[in-house]
């Protein structure tokens, strides 16, 4: 039978421990000359990652208007440059294709589907007399960007395989029009849990947990908590048997698992996926952040119903509590990274009004109110905000019925559409969104409550025309808030 792994051995902890001492040791060497910020960007699906980096990349190098960002809007800023990234075994963050697409395609660039990373240098005047005369200052940006999904499975680090079983059998079991597929499967495969394992019956039990899982993060359904992260974004790992495991209904047997049947099989590819998936990405790229930003789309979950927010504010709980936040200090050579800043940003404000802004900044704080109290009770700075990375409307107003209407103005994408109207992707539209409601703040409860949750239908756009100045200047990318994030996130680097 097969001896009970222990989640991570006291010995291996000392050596994971070793191996970041010697590499913090490496990059504070580098830092005496140039200072490096790690900024981990994530969040869940759709949430407007690849969108955040490019528009923040391209407002810092054409120079955007960034009024609340202090170094820029007060001239400090005198170079923003992409250098060549220090990690050569991670993809670029392809910059240059995504502002291609937002910029003059006028469409909204592909997902992250896998962990990239893009550097920025910044030449900078500082704030302080007696630094501004030993010359300008240069800091590094390196920007990652992962999929929030993948946060998800850090959890699983100090699950076992029953433990992952149960709860995901119960998240499973509350969703019964979503999993009835694949727990019809797993009906079938109990009975052969102890049988001679078969790759067949193992491949159809993965196939029905991610059919399971993609249906769960269907538009109309936007569910969050969908562990294992790899299952939905598979990567270079499509078809390997580190991704061919389900959870079992391990009450229906009894004993350990022996050897060669299916269920030890299961188990066994659930430790290879906590081994050479999870851990992997702890180590080698969340263990080694400095700060981080994570993206939500709230209105989606507002749109799907109580279940998808109730979803929502466990899984943004779990994201942050995976994180190590805390201050940094002068210690952090030798001991493991932490992350002091953390900015939690609901996006797509421009498909709101902009009185409403506070109010879905409300139900996003009070979705991660929690969580948030700890991480700041560890010493880590946290801001709550609405933003939009890409404003792709503008405010206005019309008149209907002999009254003046608020309104939002933009180009909806093709096929979006508004009761009998189906929109091309060509023509301006002026829609009026409708308003939250004022007792957003209390949503979280409410929906643990199984109230109904408030349903804000909205209209998908097209990024904007890029607008010209009466001299022909093209200008940056229009945003709502951006400015703010960045000042939260980098206002102390370059004072």
């Amino acid at each position: 039978m097969p001896l009970r792994r222990n989640i991570v051995t006291p010995i291996s902890k000392f050596l994971d421990q070793t191996r970041t001492a010697i590499d913090n040791l490496t990059e504070t060497a580098v830092d005496l000359t140039t200072p490096t910020v790690r900024l981990g960007v994530t969040g869940l699906a759709r949430s407007g990652k690849t969108v955040f980096i490019s528009a923040l990349v391209h407002n810092l190098l054409a120079g955007g208007r960034l009024p609340l960002f202090e170094a820029a809007s007060s001239g400090r800023i005198y170079n923003t440059a992409l250098q060549p990234q220090p990690d050569d075994a991670v993809p670029r963050f392809d910059y240059e294709a995504h502002i291609n697409a937002l910029a003059k395609e006028r469409i909204w660039p592909n997902s992250t589907h896998q962990i990239s990373e893009l550097r920025l240098t910044i030449e900078y005047e500082s704030a302080s007399y007696l630094q501004r005369k030993l010359g300008r200052g240069r800091l590094h940006l390196d920007i990652i960007d992962y999929p929030g999904e993948w946060l998800l499975d850090l959890p699983l680090l100090n699950q076992t395989y029953e433990q992952f079983c149960e709860a995901s059998l119960s998240r499973a079991r509350k969703r019964p029009d979503l999993s009835d597929d694949f727990f019809e499967c797993l009906d079938r495969m109990t009975p052969k849990l102890d049988e001679e394992a078969s790759e067949e019956d193992a491949k159809a039990l993965a196939a029905a947990f991610k059919t399971y899982l993609a249906r769960c993060r269907e538009e109309e359904n936007a569910l969050s908590m969908l562990p294992p992260g790899r299952f939905l974004m598979p990567s270079d790992m499509e078809g390997s048997p580190a991704l061919t495991f389900a959870p079992l209904d391990l009450t229906k047997v009894s004993g350990r698992a022996k050897n060669g049947t299916l269920r030890a099989m299961m188990e066994r590819r659930y430790e290879a996926y906590r081994k050479y998936v999870v851990r992997p990405f702890f180590k080698n790229h969340f263990a080694r952040l400095d700060r981080q930003i994570v993206l939500v789309d709230a209105l989606q979950a507002l749109n799907a119903g109580n279940e998808a927010v109730s979803d929502l504010s466990s899984a943004l709980t779990e994201i942050l509590n995976a994180f190590r936040p805390g201050k940094r200090s002068w210690l952090a050579s030798v001991l493991p990274r932490r992350i002091d800043k953390i900015v939690f940003a609901a996006t797509k404000a421009d498909h709101l009004q902009k009185e409403d802004h506070d109010k879905l900044q409300k139900l996003l704080r009070k979705l991660v109110d929690g969580a948030i109290s700890k991480a700041q009770f560890a010493g880590a700075e946290v801001d709550v905000l609405a933003m939009a990375s890409v404003r792709a409307t503008r405010q206005t107003t019309v008149k209907a019925n002999g009254q003046q209407m608020p309104a939002l103005v933009g180009t909806p994408l093709p096929g979006q559409r508004l009761g009998d109207a189906e929109f091309d992707g060509r023509e301006e539209a002026a829609i009026f969104p409708g308003d939250l409601p004022d007792d957003l703040s209390q949503l979280a409860q409410r929906a643990a409550e199984g109230e109904e949750a408030p349903q804000v239908k909205y209209i998908r756009f097209r990024p904007p025309t890029l607008e010209k100045t009466a001299e022909g200047l093209t200008l940056s990318l229009p945003h709502i808030r951006l400015d703010r994030a960045l000042q939260f996130l980098l206002g102390d680097k370059l004072a």
